[in-house]
């Protein structure tokens, strides 16, 4: 590994939620009458909720309290948590530990709220060996915009050259390259994501330990 740092993104490249997520967000939207049917599973990888409300709702956009929508859904998944411990990939533990002790520094950069990411994250003991910690929550705009990437490559302290993303979706690879760092991506074979941006390509987390 060249690189002296890795900056992760969380859902589909630690944990295996992006099902989970549409379904908690289905089931969510259909007691209220709202179909997401119009809309495939990879419309929403990579992205937060408050960007496709319009998407959603379509010519009914007018017709809600959007502000209100978004509050109840958080509320809704404040009590439905995802399982996080039993969606990590498998390798995804020994792997973040590998490249720590190789001294490789961590990041991760999410479109998930702080409150998710931790969780996580600490659902199964990894929270420590990452350096930098980002939410899209704290940026006025959420990935395709580079802005989580910019700030966690300054966080990290390295120069941009040394430093890779790995992400999954369409919009978090355009992010990490719009932000001028290389950015693999773990190979898509459920969604039918567009990696094309990617500069490589990995199908697991352990082929980080053997490329160059």
């Amino acid at each position: 590994m060249n690189f002296k740092a890795i900056i992760f993104d969380m859902d589909g490249v630690l944990f295996d939620t992006e099902r989970f997520y549409y379904q908690r967000r289905e089931l969510f939207l259909n007691d209220r009458g709202i179909s997401i049917k119009h809309l495939p599973p990879s419309f929403f990888i990579g992205g937060n909720m408050k960007q496709v409300w319009r998407h959603i709702l379509r010519k009914d956009y007018d017709k809600w309290d959007v502000d209100q929508l978004q509050k109840d859904y958080t509320a809704y998944k404040d009590k439905h948590p995802l399982p996080y411990s039993s969606l990590i990939f498998d390798d995804t533990v020994s792997v973040i530990k590998t490249l720590d002790k190789a001294g490789v520094l961590l990041g991760l950069a999410s479109s998930s709220t702080k409150s998710d990411i931790l969780r996580a994250l600490d659902s199964v003991g990894i929270r420590s060996y990452f350096k930098v910690i980002l939410s899209g929550e704290e940026f006025v705009e959420s990935k395709p915009n580079p802005a989580i990437y910019e700030v966690a490559a300054r966080q990290m302290g390295c120069s941009k050259e040394t430093i890779l993303v790995v992400e999954d979706s369409e919009k978090g690879i355009a992010a990490g390259v719009a932000a001028g760092l290389t950015t693999w991506a773990v190979k898509d074979e459920r969604f039918g994501m567009n990696q094309s941006q990617a500069a490589g390509f990995i199908n697991c987390l352990s082929d980080l330990l053997s490329k160059d």
